[in-house]
This record gives C-alpha cells, sequence and structure tokens, in this order.
C-alpha cells in the first residue's frame, strides 16, 4: 500500500521549503551508490523534521540510524547555537562519505557521529534530550524507546519512523518487521506516561511526547 501517491507527494513537496544544495545531493548520490536508498527521509520528511527541530530548538538531539546523513543535517538546522545532535549509526562503510556530508553542511562542529552498536552506546550516553529520532532496525524499536526514555526530558518528543510499514500494520502479514512494528505501536498506546499520535507522512512518524 502506497500511503501518500506520487502526484500528492509531488505536490507536498513543491508547496514545503526547498531543499538545499546539499540535501539534493545526499539524496542524488544515496540513489545511485548505496544499497537501500529507500531508507533516505528525502525532501518533504526533511523539512517536516527540520520544521519540528525549529519549533523545539533543542539543545541536545539523539539520532538512532545516521545511514547517509540526510535526517541528521535536516534536524541539525534546529538545533540552539550551543545545540548538539548525536547520531549512532552500525553501518562503518558509509562513515567516509556521511562525515564528508557533515563538513560540507557547515554543521559539522554540532554533529557527534558514532559508529557502533546503538543499544550499548545509547546505555554510555549521560545526556538529557529535548528530541530523539529513532529511524533504525525496526525490531529493536521498543528497546531503544525504554533505552532512551529516562534521558528524555519532560516536555521532549520521540520520533519514531516507518511506523505504518507501507500499510502492512492494517493487514494479516505476519512477517516479522510487521510484526515488530505492530508491536512497539501498541506498546506507545498504551503508554500513560506520554501523548502521541502517528502522522502519515511518508511511512508513519510516530510523535510521542513525554509528559
Amino acid at each position: 500500500m502506497q500511503i501518500i501517491s506520487e502526484e500528492l507527494n509531488h505536490y507536498l513537496s513543491t508547496t514545503c521549503e526547498n531543499e538545499n544544495e546539499l540535501l539534493t545531493k545526499i539524496d542524488r548520490e544515496t540513489q545511485l551508490e548505496v544499497l537501500m536508498p529507500r531508507m533516505i527521509s528525502g525532501h518533504y520528511q526533511g523539512r517536516v523534521l527540520c520544521m519540528l527541530s525549529k519549533m523545539l530548538n533543542p539543545k541536545r538531539i539523539l539520532e538512532v540510524g545516521t545511514f547517509t546523513g540526510y535526517a541528521t543535517i535536516c534536524l541539525a538546522e534546529g538545533l540552539a547555537n550551543d545545540g548538539k545532535i548525536i547520531t549512532i549509526d552500525i553501518n562503518e562503510e558509509l562513515e567516509d562519505k556521511v562525515r564528508g556530508y557533515f563538513l560540507e553542511s557547515g554543521l559539522a562542529h554540532k554533529i557527534d557521529y558514532l559508529i557502533g552498536n546503538a543499544v550499548e552506546l545509547i546505555h554510555d550516553i549521560n545526556e538529557e534530550f529535548d528530541l530523539v529520532f529513532i529511524d533504525a532496525d525496526k525490531k529493536n524499536n521498543g528497546v531503544y524507546y525504554d533505552l532512551v526514555f529516562d534521558k528524555l526530558k519532560s516536555g521532549g518528543i520521540i520520533l519514531v519512523d516507518n511506523v505504518l510499514w507501507s500499510g502492512k500494520v492494517l493487514t494479516n502479514i505476519n512477517d516479522t518487521d510487521t510484526s515488530n512494528i505492530s508491536t512497539f505501536n501498541q506498546k506507545v498506546t498504551n503508554d500513560t506516561r506520554v501523548e502521541k499520535l502517528i502522522l502519515p507522512i511518508r511511512d508513519g512518524i510516530f510523535v510521542i511526547r513525554k509528559k
């Protein structure tokens, strides 16, 4: 199931802010050179992440799942002057390319890019976050959620990507990823410590506010 048609997605992209030349370059090179390019946030979702970040003006952001750094840069655009984003990815093969993008963005001084197992790395991070973006392996959504929750300020926001999973959450499909995502969605739905809603943007973004 395609949540938003190509025509509507094009309309959304033409009525929001333009992505800058670097983001266009990252998108193009990801599509041409990187496996599973669909994982990139892309223009419209990137502007959504940027807008949410600018509204919060966070001092500390945590991103789980860097991929090629597109969303990282979008989130970093909204950081406070003394702000920092910590982004974690396990794919060391992309590290040189992504660090190059961060340098080109002019935001590298605000980005701590960590390579390794996010479960282990999050545990050792001693920071309090205003905003968390989870966009990594879907089987561990619940694990990441639990790990970051006590590190999130009251009133802070957790964003979780791909929670509609191309509409498969509405079906009887029982593959592992769909099952994991459905289980996570129910976990958040039942969590009385937060206010929450799903935005049907691209593949679905869960917006979760800690009370």
